[in-house]
């Protein structure tokens, strides 16, 4: 009897473990879901949506693992983002939390603003003509901003969100470092990102963990919450549920 209870409690274990060992290479190697925390990405990403996360879609580096194992420097199977990729990244200040911004500056690339203008190569950036004003909250407070279409110079459009008088209308001039990255939030003026030299600054193409394909489901955590579950079906946004990214 106490055998077979053995025996039992054993192949669970291994059923387990092999289940397991196949969730983390499928989030290892092919996709990963992340959850969106904040409005940096607005109104491309909102605030409560989850995203699925191409693993392959760079190559795979020491980051693509969890808890980062520290086995190799190198990149394998690399291959290059392109401007405006949707990418994941281990923020250089600490090479652990995970961020998601708009790939704007190749390496070799000076990006700057001027008068709210951006400057890649010294060459002004087309925007279109604004769409709509929004109410966009950042931290504790609420942000007007105007919405626009950005082009960027391989013809990638996507929409970005500046405040009319925004602290970021003047920058230095970036100059990107050869196997780095720049990378900035689509919400212009609610985005600590590659502009942020001390925190966050270059990215290392080491850094890069992936490409957002999906969003595979959202909800608005103003609605409801988890002492607020009976609002749930009331926060669900159907409208953004398997939208490609």
């Amino acid at each position: 009897m106490k055998k077979k209870i053995f025996n039992t409690l054993l192949e669970n274990i291994k059923t387990l473990l092999g289940a397991l060992f196949i969730a983390i290479l499928i989030r290892s190697l092919l996709f990963q879901p992340f959850y969106i925390p904040s409005s940096s990405m607005e109104p491309t990403l909102l605030v409560g949506d989850r995203i699925f996360v191409s693993k392959y879609s760079y190559g795979y580096s020491k980051h693509s693992f969890p808890f980062s194992p520290n086995f190799t420097n190198k990149r394998f199977f690399s291959k290059d983002p392109e401007r405006g990729d949707l990418v994941v990244f281990k923020t250089p200040a600490d090479n652990r939390t995970d961020y998601i911004k708009r790939l704007i500056g190749l390496p070799g690339d000076t990006i700057q603003f001027v008068n709210g203008e951006l400057f890649i190569n010294k060459i002004k950036i087309l925007r279109k003509p604004f769409i709509e004003k929004k109410l966009i909250r950042c931290g504790n407070f609420l942000l007007e901003t105007n919405t626009f279409t950005e082009t960027l110079p391989n013809g990638v459009e996507h929409l970005v969100s500046y405040k009319e008088r925004g602290s970021l209308q003047n920058s230095q001039k970036f100059k990107v470092p050869s196997n780095h990255f720049f990378l900035m939030g689509d919400n212009r003026d609610c985005s600590k990102d590659s502009r942020y030299l001390d925190s966050v600054g270059y990215v290392n193409s080491l850094n890069l963990v992936g490409e957002a394909k999906l969003i595979f489901f959202s909800n608005d955590t103003n609605i409801s919450s988890l002492l607020r579950f009976w609002n749930l079906n009331k926060s669900f946004r159907f409208d953004r549920l398997f939208n490609k990214l």
